[in-house]
């Protein structure tokens, strides 16, 4: 089956979140969670090294939703169900439908950090996976520094396999890093 034509959910809830699709008009709200988590995010990711603009933060939300289409990469927005706040993103990364396995990645907005939120959009995102899209391994990847990021796997019974050495640059490109892998797989069925 060509991954264009499977059916995605492009909405899921959890207790407190709503986790959608991209759509265009995102943007703003996104580009303001970025620049007030910049200090935070910085260290780890590329795309919060400068501060973005509004524009180019749309351009970004818009070319997810374009990708969302086509199954190469499915980000969700989460979103806090009693305020409508914008919290975070997450999705599912270097999907690989003939496994089928994937990557989860995930960010949050400083206000809203320490609060569970990501932990739950994550939860979801992997019983998603498994249950929904069939897929047989979910891994999470992050530098063996960031301490918080390595919490989500470790506090959802993830199973780090390794930590590769050297196995990055940093994001501003003056220490090499090194890389935890995190893994859940499902039980074989043959």
């Amino acid at each position: 089956m060509n991954p264009i034509t499977k059916n995605i959910r492009t909405s899921l809830e959890t207790e407190r979140c709503l986790l959608r699709a991209p759509q265009s008009g995102d943007g703003e709200q996104i580009n303001k969670a970025i620049k007030r988590s910049l200090a935070e995010l910085s260290p780890w990711l590329a795309f919060a090294r400068q501060h973005p603009s509004v524009e180019d933060t749309e351009t970004n939300t818009r070319q997810a939703a374009s990708k969302f289409i086509t199954r190469e990469n499915l980000r969700y927005l989460i979103f806090s169900k009693e305020t409508g706040a914008f919290i975070g993103s997450t999705g599912f990364h270097e999907i690989d439908w003939s496994v089928p396995k994937l990557e989860i990645g995930y960010w949050i907005d400083t206000k809203h950090s320490g609060n569970g939120y990501m932990l739950e959009a994550v939860e979801a995102l992997t019983t998603f996976a498994f249950e929904e899209l069939d897929m047989v391994r979910i891994e999470i990847q992050c530098e063996s520094e960031n301490v918080r990021s390595r919490a989500i796997p470790e506090k959802l019974g993830f199973q780090m396999e390794g930590i590769m050495r050297n196995d990055d640059r940093s994001v501003d490109g003056k220490r090499l890093t090194d890389t935890c892998i995190y893994s859940k797989v499902k039980v074989d069925k043959f």
